[in-house]
């Protein structure tokens, strides 16, 4: 149980796909001005990476190696065809902003590392609770990055006015001030990494002190 707790928590902060493991950060940081926009894109690829990694975990046994990668892509195609369709049926505007990186969620590197690592060599259970895991990490600091830029460059969330439009700035609706705000939270997350590290090794001088 308590490793299965581990692989459902790692994704969030731990094993972060975008604050500690960099990857698929440009799609990303692209549709992080506006926190519809960073929802949306975290859910659909959470969906995504939940359903290839259950699909490929249950059938990791009779995918053969020579020719596992073209069978991941075509599964993660899949998946990412039904998000594009629903999307264009019941939330077209959502499509709309999130444009090419939408279908670029195929070649994701966060789903391709994640079911070729992690997918491919364990149980669906443990694949599901990973990709949950890797998701809601991926999805909240999209959300945050997301709630910055356009609270900061807009003056609004959602659509509704917090501040005039005067006192926004415009540095945080451009690209910039998304590498800005990531950067921040990338530090934030180290930060608290080494808070919790150095806690573990006081503890651990302790216990061996009163030993």
């Amino acid at each position: 149980m308590k490793n299965y707790f581990k692989i459902l928590t790692n994704g969030i902060l731990r094993e972060n796909p975008l604050l500690v493991l960099s990857i698929g950060l440009c799609s990303s940081l692209a549709v992080t001005t506006s926190v519809f926009s960073g929802l949306g894109m975290g859910l659909s690829m959470t969906f995504v990476l939940l359903m290839s990694e259950i699909i490929i975990s249950i059938f990791r046994k009779h995918i053969p190696d020579a020719i596992r990668l073209p069978i991941f892509i075509i599964i993660i195609a899949a998946f990412t065809t039904i998000v594009q369709l629903l999307l264009n049926a019941y939330l077209p505007s959502l499509s709309d902003s999130l444009g090419v990186f939408l279908p670029l969620i195929v070649v994701n590197c966060i789903i391709m590392g994640r079911v070729e690592s992690f997918a491919s060599k364990n149980n669906p259970f443990a694949a599901s609770l990973d990709a949950i895991g890797m998701g809601l990490g991926y999805t909240w600091v999209l959300a945050t990055i997301s709630f910055f830029r356009e609270l900061l460059g807009s003056g609004k969330i959602l659509g509704h006015t917090v501040f005039a439009k005067q006192y926004a700035v415009a540095f945080f609706s451009e690209a910039p001030g998304g590498f800005f705000i990531f950067g921040l939270l990338v530090a934030l997350s180290v930060t608290i990494q080494k808070i919790s590290q150095a806690k573990k090794e006081a503890d651990l001088k302790k216990d061996g002190g009163n030993k």
